[in-house]
């Protein structure tokens, strides 16, 4: 198991017929070497476990990988559940290059990713 950095691109939507390069999150978190989420991992982690959203013309947010109490896992960017952004299945994805993962956003909508990059996450002391 080792902390992976991997970058999210919005994949085709209405809006994007052709996806987005400036548009999708970059988050890091503990993966298998097939790509898989080490949940069991997870708890010794979490602090390690970041988000940034990327949005063009809107500031970038940061925040953390949650696991909620319903079992589910979310970026959140504050504390309570307002403005958690569900992840469709994220501990059955492999998070490898050409994969896709579906994002409920902030609006309600939940939108496909694209994964563009996975690599070692660099821990900064």
């Amino acid at each position: 198991m080792s902390l992976k950095r991997v970058r999210l691109e919005l994949a085709r939507t209405p809006d994007h017929p052709n996806g987005s390069d400036s548009h999708g999150y970059e988050f890091v978190a503990p993966l298998d070497d097939k790509g898989h989420l080490a949940s069991s991992e997870w708890p010794t982690q979490k602090g390690a476990c970041t988000v940034r959203r990327f949005w063009a013309g809107s500031p970038d947010e940061h925040g953390g990988l949650i696991h909620r109490r319903d079992g589910s896992w979310a970026f959140s960017y504050a504390p309570g559940e307002d403005d958690d952004e569900p992840i469709f299945k994220f501990d059955r994805h492999r998070f490898v290059v050409g994969e896709y993962v579906t994002i409920t956003e902030h609006d309600g909508v939940a939108r496909p990713f694209r994964i563009v990059d996975v690599a070692p996450a660099i821990r900064r002391a």
